[in-house]
């Protein structure tokens, strides 16, 4: 018997994630077949592959330009694609560090990577559109950053990476849209709706897990979530939200009240 029929599924991920090219990345991630066996119980101490480029700086450095010019398009499309292509990482590295796990929080978390990958690949093809390849311009590390720091708790990755950051683009991702529509870029503000509605069911599989592995700890997901702002100086959400969004991504009204509090005292300020 061959080893690609011994390969399991977080196997196969593991390779994906430790991948260093970025176009040969989406291609592993795409061809993993959910029908592997999972190997669930296997442990893995996973390494993140990335390309030399783009450089990471401090988010300050990151340069911007206005939307309204081709070259602020094009930088505004960059980030993205550098945010999605982290987004790939975020989801192989979920499903490959964490093991124990029921089969169908791997056969999540591979969906989720497939969908970033397709997210990335969009972004890519519409950055060519401004003569941009990705890596030519710097870009930040923020969302691998958490991911590092929360590592060794899953409790902790699904409730400041799923729940914070990346709900976060449920919240700012309607009015990226905007700017790039009202710049006419109607081609990049189409694939920013196929994020936001990817997207939404991406924060909806956190919250499932998060909410999952509270019930199983016994603890409150309102209580756990601001445990882990703490335990783990997480930049505190930030106002406006898009309640309706995160509505459909899961969030319980009692959250959805609580980030309404938030709101509401980031205003009187």
């Amino acid at each position: 018997m061959g080893s690609e029929l011994e390969q399991t599924l977080r196997q196969a991920a593991l390779q994906a994630l430790a991948c260093k090219n970025s176009v040969e990345k989406v291609r592993l991630v795409l061809a993993i077949d959910e029908s592997l066996p999972i190997g669930g119980e296997a442990e893995f101490s996973p390494g993140v592959g990335r390309p030399d480029k783009p450089e990471l700086v401090h988010p300050a450095r990151v340069p911007t330009r206005k939307v309204s010019q081709p070259v602020g398009r094009g930088m505004l499309l960059h980030s993205l694609a550098h945010i999605e292509f982290n987004a790939i990482n975020l989801a192989l590295d979920l499903l490959v560090r964490f093991s124990s796990m029921p089969d169908q929080f791997y056969l999540d978390w591979l969906k989720v990577a497939k969908e970033e990958a397709y997210h990335h690949t969009l972004l890519c093809n519409r950055m060519m559109s401004y003569a941009l390849n990705y890596g030519d311009y710097p870009a930040h590390d923020g969302l691998w950053q958490m991911a590092e720091k929360t590592k060794h708790s899953l409790l902790a990755r699904l409730a400041l990476v799923p729940r914070l950051l990346e709900a976060r683009g449920l919240d700012v991702s309607p009015a990226i849209r905007e700017k790039l529509a009202a710049a006419g870029d109607m081609d990049s503000a189409e694939v920013l709706d196929i994020i936001l509605r990817d997207e939404i069911g991406h924060v909806a599989i956190g919250n499932r897990w998060f909410n999952e592995v509270c019930n199983n700890e016994q603890r409150d997901p309102i209580e756990a979530f601001e445990h882990c702002l703490r335990e783990y100086t997480a930049p505190q959400p930030r106002s406006p939200f898009n309640f309706k969004a995160r509505a459909q991504a899961g969030f319980s009204e009692e959250e959805l009240a609580w980030l309404m509090q938030v709101e509401l005292g980031q205003s009187a300020q």
